[in-house]
């Protein structure tokens, strides 16, 4: 009778304990419980920790509650001003309520991978090529926006959404290094412009000074010579002002050839040789 009692105790605590294995689960810190009971979903979802459930009866389906990074694969579309480009970018969202992550969409990780391509694909046709590599600021949150709206319904939240890389066809590299160099060649040409019109207003400012005093002009001739010469060259390149060769041209005397006579010799009679002037 003892040995009988015995063994359905330990039949009972045996079939309590694999009761227990069957039933006992864990939920991870950053992992939310979703149990379905026949079928039907339980309001209460299981927060982490040690929880039980009816082996057999209920099923206890796990959801991620960390932000999940997940790259969007990059998109080849025509930009509003007939570009053709390759845009890539990454998408950041997280689970917000597990039930409806479960219940409302089959895979809602693949959802929010299809409809980050889509959105992209729209987001290359609405916008130029400049705006895609200027103003991705504005994109990111156009994006985000167009992403977020159904994945609410669905339970999740879009964190946020950057552009990766845009890809141009080498042409339009080509045509753009080409643009942006002739760009930068104008600007050169008027910064250097202005820098002679600068000099040209200084010049002339000196010039009017230095007739003012004809000293001045004599001392910076000096001081071209002095600078000419530490340079320890064996030859000296001395200016000369064009007024002095005006001056020498209009105020010097001017030469008058005279046409010189010379004698000539003739032989007389008898052999004498007679001089006339």
């Amino acid at each position: 009778m003892v040995e009988e009692l015995v063994a359905a105790g330990v039949t009972l605590a045996s079939a309590g304990l694999v009761y227990v294995a069957a039933a006992a689960r864990v939920v991870k810190q950053y992992e939310r419980g979703v149990v379905f009971r026949l079928g039907k979903l339980r309001p209460q979802v299981r927060g982490p920790g040690f929880t039980m459930i009816v082996p057999g009866v209920d099923k206890l389906r796990k959801v991620n509650m960390q932000i999940v990074t997940m790259p969007i694969p990059a998109q080849e579309g025509i930009t509003r001003d007939n570009v053709t480009v390759r845009v890539d970018a990454v998408v950041y969202f997280k689970v917000t309520a597990p039930a409806e992550a479960v219940v409302r969409v089959e895979d809602y990780r693949f959802a929010v991978s299809q409809m980050a391509q889509t959105s992209l694909r729209s987001i290359i046709g609405k916008s130029e090529l400049d705006d895609l590599l200027s103003s991705r600021e504005k994109l990111n949150q156009g994006l985000e926006l167009m992403i977020d709206s159904p994945a609410v319904e669905w339970g999740v939240t879009i964190d946020r959404v950057e552009i990766k890389d845009v890809s141009l066809p080498e042409t339009m590299k080509r045509s753009m290094a080409r643009q942006a160099e002739a760009d930068r060649e104008r600007r050169a040409r008027v910064i250097n412009a202005d820098a002679e019109l600068q000099a040209s207003k200084k010049l002339a400012e000196a010039a009017h000074q230095m007739a003012d005093t004809p000293a001045a002009l004599q001392l910076r001739l000096l001081q071209t010579v002095m600078a000419v010469a530490a340079e320890k060259n064996s030859t000296l390149v001395l200016p000369i002002p064009v007024e002095l060769l005006r001056f020498l041209e209009k105020g010097g005397p001017v030469a008058q050839e005279v046409p010189s006579r010379e004698p000539r010799l003739e032989s007389g009679p008898g052999g004498a040789i007679s001089r006339q002037e």
